[in-house]
């Protein structure tokens, strides 16, 4: 025994002597001094290094660097005995830094990895770099200028060189070609010219290689071939010519080929049979001719296939199965024949605009409504006799109601009156049209609109709506401040236009782009603008014009002849400029309004109208208003006796009503065989109508205390909402003593069942997926809130309350305990109802409700989205009553990571995760005022709005009134000496007064938890 103590001694001594050691490494004082004149060199104004750590203290142009910028020091300490430590990686992004690229790092003799990008760097690269050892380099987004230095072809250890985004001229440099070890090549938006050198064949290791936006010349070298290993290959508008060699099919390793707008003889669509694993096909603008091959279909791995303006001919196949192709762009071909149906699938954006298919009338499946998340784009993609007819697909027998002879439109905005030369006219605005992939929008009662093309590549986002955007603060006209963007092409028409001689107004300001020195300023808007289908301003740049950003301009074309009623103005990209500045995917035309006015008629369409929006609205409104008060007689008894007597025999979807012995055929006879749960409202029945439509039946149940209120609250409420990501209400039936709802059926049943649920019932989901339906419902409640003609208040958000599709879309369903928020009142006082540790703390004590209390709801429901774990449900330690408390205490270490579900894999889904759990945080702010608006959780969740800093309150959480009646709740249960499940997993809620309970079915467990009870006690 005392042997083994010795030992242990010993064993412990040794450790901290070795731990002293690494304590006390320290860098050479040489390396100090380097990076100090490094930062000097760059431009750095601040610069504090702690030695020791190898940590930065500050760096940058001001005390406090901007929030986006990347700083940070990678040092190696396992040098003589870890003692001594040496600089292998130098990151110093988005600064702005303004000065030159540090010859000094030479002085780093073991510096391998350098990351400058995002400054305003100037001069080229130093020749002292030529005799290093660096493996990658990166100057992404810079003001670097001259030709590449050919001593670059030396640094022959480098794997990756990054040159994207700056002012590069002359021809690449053949020494490049010795870089045998490299792998990445990105030379897009430069300035280069001259052909690709041949002795770049030689880069066989090369599995990214892209030089988009620059101004070859030549054709696409056939040396290509020679890179097996490559995965990625981009050339839009680089200048080189075609044709596309055939030896490019010898590529059997690509993921992403994109290429486009080249100029080039007649071609027929390349052999690309061997790709199996492509994801990405772009053979844009390439003067492709002949039928699209059948093999493009069967490509099981193509998510994107963009093959619009070019030459192509014949039908579309039938038949397709490939499951992943989620965007199709055929956009100015002349493909013919019917628009198979098995191309229209959910989730897909499907662009045939400028085609020749058959003519799609309303009866056509592609004019259908029914495919939940389709885009689909036939705007001009038939030809017809009347030329009118091809602006508006789906309609039947179109006839002008009357011709304009003007047209004014704040693209992006809303409407607004201008005065200008002509008096006071009336922009209409498009800001409220959701953007998409493939876009189309009509006013019928203006008979203008547009046709929107593309996505945007390479910005991480799955589905792009930014399609329109603005500038918060200005000093320019209101019409300035918003623009509508588009990533391919983007056309604005008016197909019942005055024929004559029109002058065309087109209004700009750049607004993506900033005026000050920071990296913001240095980006490059390049698209071609077409009038009539004739080409106007070719390689048009804003900036060029105004030089500057943030200032108007307008762009006026005379003498536009319109000779067939129809106007037509198309922005195409043709891939020149940047696309990483400010930030990945902003690129594309941009326009702010336009105006057309005639040269020898007054305007017809200026003046005050009240919008069509408007109008709908309140017809629907009225319509709801209608309903309830209809349903508020009916329980009053004047029609129920009748209906007792009488009953219902027919009904259907179309009505809205169900007869009693119709829903009993559907299911069975409520058979238990197809009951598929029972909630507080009553048990759920699985059943199919005679036409195939699979329902989910809710039948009142005689132990439900609220049912018949919320029963009528459902229909009021439900009925009058429309919305992908609320659950469809189809009917319902009151025959004799029956409180039935008819209900869409959801395969995939509840969120709650899915992340909770047994094994059986369990669903593993993906972190894409889960970040989609966080999206979902942020969408749905936004819209209940901000979007439709009635504010209501959901009251009761939970993951049970939330269907899942085939798909696995989320539906906001259960509007049993909804409240109608009236506008010019800043909360309601009610009774409180709801679940417990879903309720707002000052709606669950005090009564208070506004839409605030949705919010919190959502940020408890997504934090569960993110963990997989149940927020009343999981403990994880004697000090956390709830997942929430958790995640409250975690944010306080600055352990967010620790809340991330382990089953989701892949580390490079930390970043939008913990983006989702701040986003949730600032949800469930004890205080509602301090709660962001579902609008904004929108836009924070899709990238378009900063995150605020959210900083952790130090003091306990014990006394938190977010889980005060949480935490009364589990002493009330103790007192009763009920148990509490602390089951990670489990999905049992705590509900007070809720109809439904849940909707995966399951009972709440208590009496307590089925009544409605009045607010706490302050």
């Amino acid at each position: 025994m005392q042997l083994l103590n010795f030992f242990g001694f010993l064993l412990v001594t040794l450790c901290c002597f070795q731990l002293l050691r690494i304590s006390e490494s320290k860098l050479p004082k040489e390396e100090v001094e380097a990076l100090k004149e490094i930062t000097s060199t760059m431009g750095a104004v601040y610069w504090e290094f702690d030695n020791d750590s190898c940590d930065i203290i500050r760096v940058g142009l001001t005390r406090e660097p901007p929030d986006e910028s990347e700083r940070s020091i990678v040092c190696d300490c396992s040098f003589e005995n870890s003692t001594v430590c040496h600089v292998t990686k130098i990151t110093l992004k988005r600064l702005s830094l303004p000065g030159a690229l540090p010859p000094q790092l030479v002085k780093l003799p073991f510096l391998q990895d350098i990351d400058f990008a995002y400054n305003c760097l100037n001069g080229t690269i130093p020749k002292e770099w030529a005799s290093m050892n660096l493996t990658s380099i990166s100057l992404l987004v810079n003001r670097l200028s001259g030709e590449i230095p050919k001593h670059l072809g030396n640094i022959t250890t480098l794997t990756y060189l990054m040159l994207e985004a700056n002012n590069f001229s002359g021809v690449v440099p053949p020494e490049l070609g010795k870089l045998i070890n490299l792998q990445t090549l990105v030379l897009s938006s430069n300035q280069l010219t001259g052909n690709l050198p041949s002795a770049l064949a030689g880069l066989q290791n090369l599995t990214d290689f892209r030089i988009s936006s620059n101004n070859f010349t030549g054709t696409i070298p056939d040396f290509i071939k020679n890179w097996q290993f490559l995965q990625r290959l981009e050339m839009h508008g680089s200048g080189l010519e075609g044709p596309i060699p055939s030896s490019i099919s010898l590529l059997k390793n690509l993921l992403q080929l994109r290429i486009s707008d080249i100029k080039s003889p007649s071609q027929v669509f390349p052999s690309l049979q061997s790709m199996t694993a492509l994801t990405t096909l772009v053979l844009r603008n390439c003067n492709l001719s002949g039928e699209i091959p059948s093999y493009i279909w069967t490509l099981t791995n193509l998510a994107t296939l963009d093959v619009s303006f070019n030459k192509l001919v014949g039908k579309i196949l039938e038949v397709i199965n490939v499951k992943r192709m989620r965007y199709i762009y055929l956009t100015g071909n002349m493909l013919s024949g019917n628009v198979p149906k098995s191309i229209l699938k959910d989730g897909s954006s499907i662009d045939l605009s400028y085609n020749n298919f058959t003519w799609q009338g309303p009866e056509q499946p592609a004019c259908q409504e029914d495919i939940r998340n389709l885009n689909v784009n036939l705007f001009r993609s038939s030809m017809m006799k009347n030329k009118l007819e091809e602006y508006v697909p789906c309609k039947s027998n179109f006839n002008c109601p009357r011709y304009s002879s003007c047209l004014h439109v704040n693209c992006g905005g809303k409407d607004i009156q201008v005065k200008d030369n002509t008096g006071n006219s009336l922009y209409f605005g498009d800001g409220e049209v959701a953007g998409g992939t493939a876009t189309y929008f009509y006013s019928s009662s203006d008979q203008w609109g547009f046709s929107s093309t593309g996505d945007f590549l390479d910005d991480f986002e799955a589905q792009n709506i930014r399609y329109t955007v603005s500038l918060s603060s200005s000093n320019m006209s209101e019409l300035y401040t918003t623009a509508r963007i588009s990533p391919i092409s983007l056309t604005y028409f008016h197909n019942c236009m005055e024929n004559g001689n029109y002058t065309v107004n087109l209004h700009f300001a750049e607004i993506q782009f900033s005026n000050d020195n920071t990296y913001k300023s240095l980006g490059k808007r390049i698209f071609d603008i077409y009038v009539q289908e004739k080409l106007i301003r070719n390689d048009f740049d804003i900036e060029n014009e105004t030089h500057a950003a943030v200032k108007p301009l307008v762009v006026p074309i005379y003498n536009v002849s319109i000779t067939n009623n129809v106007l037509e103005i198309r922005f195409y990209w043709a891939g020149k400029g940047t696309t990483r500045i400010p930030d990945y995917g902003v690129y594309g035309p941009l326009v702010s309004a336009l105006s057309v006015v005639s040269d020898s008629r007054t305007c017809s369409n200026d003046g005050k109208k009240v919008p069509v929006s408007l109008i709908i609205a309140s017809v629907a409104g009225a319509l709801c208003f209608i309903l309830l008060l209809f349903g508020f007689i009916w329980w009053k008894g004047f029609f129920r006796r009748k209906l007792r007597r009488k009953g219902t025999k027919g009904g259907d979807i179309q009505s809205g009503t169900f007869s009693l012995e119709q829903l009993r055929a559907a299911t069975d006879d409520f058979s238990s065989v197809n009951k598929i749960g029972e909630g507080g409202f009553g048990p759920v029945y699985k059943g199919q109508l005679p036409d195939g439509t699979v329902i989910a039946v809710k039948q009142l149940s005689s132990k439900s205390r609220q049912g018949n209120r919320e029963f009528l609250n459902e229909i009021g409420l439900i009925s009058c909402l429309q919305h992908p990501n609320l659950v469809k209400l189809y009917g319902y039936c009151t025959e004799g003593e029956q409180l039935l709802l008819v209900y869409e059926y959801l395969e995939n049943n509840s969120l709650s069942r899915a992340l909770f649920g047994s094994e059986t019932n369990h669903l593993k989901i993906d972190w894409p997926t889960r970040f989609r339906i966080c999206i979902g419902i942020a969408k749905g409640l936004a819209f209940l809130h901000e979007e439709s003609r009635f504010k209501i208040v959901h009251r009761d958000i939970k993951a049970s309350n939330v269907l899942l599709d085939g798909e696995l879309n989320p539906k906001i369903s259960d509007f049993g305990l909804a409240k109608l928020h009236e506008d010019e009142k800043t909360h309601i006082s009610t009774r409180v109802a709801g679940t417990i540790g879903y309720m707002a703390p000052e709606y669950a004590l005090w009564g208070y409700l506004t839409y605030k209390a949705d919010v919190y709801s959502f940020g408890v429901v997504a934090l569960e989205i993110v963990s997989g774990k149940s927020n009343n449900n999981y403990l994880p330690d004697d000090e956390s009553v709830c997942l929430l408390d958790w995640a409250c205490q975690l944010h306080k270490k600055q352990n967010l990571v620790k809340l991330i579900d382990e089953s989701l894999g892949p580390e490079d889904i930390i970043t939008e995760a913990e983006m989702v759990v701040k986003v949730s945080l600032l949800c469930t702010n004890a205080s509602p005022s301090l709660r962001p608006t579902m609008s904004e959780v929108v836009n924070m969740l899709e990238g378009r709005a900063a995150i605020p800093y959210m900083v952790p309150d130090p003091s306990s959480c014990n006394e938190d009134l977010r889980f005060k009646a949480l935490r009364d709740f589990h002493q009330h249960k103790s007192k009763l000496g009920l148990s509490v499940n602390q089951t990670p997993n489990s999905a049992t809620p705590h509900t007070f007064s809720s109809i439904s309970g849940d909707n995966n079915y399951t009972s709440s467990i208590e009496e307590l938890a089925h009544s409605e009870i009045s607010p706490l006690s302050s």
